[in-house]
């Protein structure tokens, strides 16, 4: 079975753009949404409705949702003790693959780069103990990639202060480490030569957005895409991700 998957932070739980954020996800027409900063639940609700989706779970005040047009036998929010936001896990009916919703901390700064590595090892310390099969790690994770730039100065003039205040450079070493653990960022091997940035809508300048899965179901990935059309810069300040996984 393809499984064609949908990664989307919707931005400040969505609310009054249920509208364009449903056409996007229409022109996309994905099996699962994960969704990051789907805190109001009834937004969530309203996009099933308005897309088609049988099965949804948003928990109001956590960042990670999602909705399903394929049975889901098990969903559940996990919140290690050091991370912001709670992980979600996804279970699908009839494959041993598993989808594990991912919102690290945001800010682009020494010490938030920290807390991100400390969310990301208790998520794979938690993955390693219950689900070492296959799965893959999808969302939002703030952070870039080895060898990508940030240019600073197209940050607004709040966050170029704190990248200073915490040093002036940010050691990115998150996607590293979910690399070091065996991971294969998917984007980037399906499409060496692209950029892939994802954020903000209006002038995308850095990737945050990314799909894992571990190197031996690499196999498993037909497809791996930033989504532009003509809804998404009025939907959010993200452009989603949609893939395939063959699962």
């Amino acid at each position: 079975m393809i499984l064609r998957l949908l990664s989307y932070n919707i931005r400040d739980g969505g609310a009054r753009r249920e509208a364009e954020l449903a056409a996007v996800i229409r022109n996309t027409s994905p099996d699962l949404v994960v969704f990051q900063e789907a805190s109001k639940p009834g937004v969530i609700q309203t996009l099933a409705a308005e897309t088609g989706m049988t099965q949804y779970g948003s928990r109001s005040g956590d960042s990670l949702g999602f909705m399903s047009r394929i049975p889901v036998t098990r969903f559940e929010w996990h919140r290690p003790r050091v991370s912001r936001h709670a992980f979600l896990e996804i279970v699908l009916a009839g494959t041993p693959w598993r989808v594990f919703g991912v919102h690290l901390s945001a800010v682009h700064a020494a010490w938030t780069e920290h807390r991100r590595m400390y969310e990301l090892g208790a998520l794979l310390q938690e993955i390693r103990r219950e689900q070492p099969g296959p799965h893959a790690l999808v969302g939002d994770f703030n952070t870039l990639a080895p060898g990508e730039f940030l240019d600073i100065r197209r940050l607004p003039h709040r966050l170029r202060a704190l990248v200073w205040l915490s040093g002036g450079k940010v050691r990115w070493r998150t996607i590293q480490a979910v690399l070091d653990a065996g991971y294969v960022d998917v984007f980037r091997q399906l499409h060496p030569d692209l950029v892939g940035n994802s954020f903000p809508t209006w002038d995308p300048h850095v990737r945050l957005d990314y799909l894992f899965v571990p190197a031996n179901y690499l196999s498993s990935a037909r497809a791996c895409d930033v989504v532009m059309d003509g809804e998404t810069g009025e939907a959010s300040d993200h452009l989603p991700l949609a893939a395939e996984l063959e699962v």
